[in-house]
């Protein structure tokens, strides 16, 4: 064990999870024999197969939107705007679809998204009403009556080493900021922010001791948090009263 710890500000709950952050024309097909050719203009990338990122608007994107909602991704509001929530939702659906993660969009993606990938179980437990979370790929999958009802992009534990006080402990303790692997089921909740030793979770929902999900303004595209399973604001202010409680919840580290 290190000598060294860094004492990170982040929200925790008895056991301790958590965060910092409690987010024209077609090419020409050639000329008759005889006819000089003409350099082939160069085509315009029709609206949902041009390249989107981050930042951009337009109908374009809102198709994008409406079709990641119809594969239960959750973009948010589809109003033609590339921005936070249609970013983690793009995250997601590339890691369901074993697709490098990136924000700019190309004909790989597009390419996919005609012709997605199911989610793959997690475990061999696979239960009508469960939620599966691929700690690999950082992305959950809630399923309802054997399918899947919401496919989201998560930020689970870092992996990093800290020191933190747990409530009513008067000396810090350290440890590695992992989310465990295992079956567990669904527990207590909170509504709002809940605020702890270091800091605050937002809609959590527990479901292996002091481990939740919960809403942060910080999602990133990698393991970022102490423990729990970080998850979009817009799609932790349902969560709770989508899964239920007393709900198997699978989490792996598949291949």
């Amino acid at each position: 064990m290190r000598k060294s710890a860094v004492l990170l500000v982040a929200a925790v709950v008895l056991t301790g999870c958590n965060d910092i952050d409690a987010a024209g024309p077609a090419p020409s097909k050639g000329s008759p024999k005889g006819t000089p050719s003409k350099t082939p203009a160069t085509p315009t990338p029709s609206p949902t197969h041009r390249k989107l990122k981050p930042g951009a608007k337009g109908p374009d994107v809102q198709a994008l939107q409406r079709r990641l909602k119809a594969l239960h991704y959750d973009p948010g509001k589809a109003d033609g705007k590339y921005g936070p929530s249609t970013q983690t939702a793009v995250w997601a659906f590339q890691a369901v679809n074993r697709l490098k993660q990136k924000s700019t969009l190309s004909a790989s993606f597009w390419k996919a998204l005609d012709a997605p990938e199911e989610p793959r179980p997690v475990a061999r437990k696979r239960e009508k009403n469960r939620v599966d979370v691929d700690l690999k790929r950082q992305y959950l999958v809630l399923y309802k009556d054997g399918r899947p009802r919401l496919i989201t992009h998560v930020s689970s534990g870092s992996g990093e080493y800290y020191c933190a006080k747990d409530r009513g402990a008067t000396v810090a303790r350290c440890r590695y900021a992992t989310t465990g692997t295992g079956d567990f089921r669904t527990g207590r909740r909170a509504s709002g922010w809940e605020t702890s030793p270091l800091g605050q979770l937002y809609n959590p929902v527990y479901f292996n001791g002091g481990i939740a999900f919960h809403g942060a303004l910080d999602v990133p595209m990698n393991p970022a948090s102490h423990g729990c399973v970080r998850m979009p604001m817009h799609i932790a202010g349902y969560f709770p009263d989508l899964v239920g409680t007393g709900v198997p919840v699978h989490v792996r580290r598949p291949r």
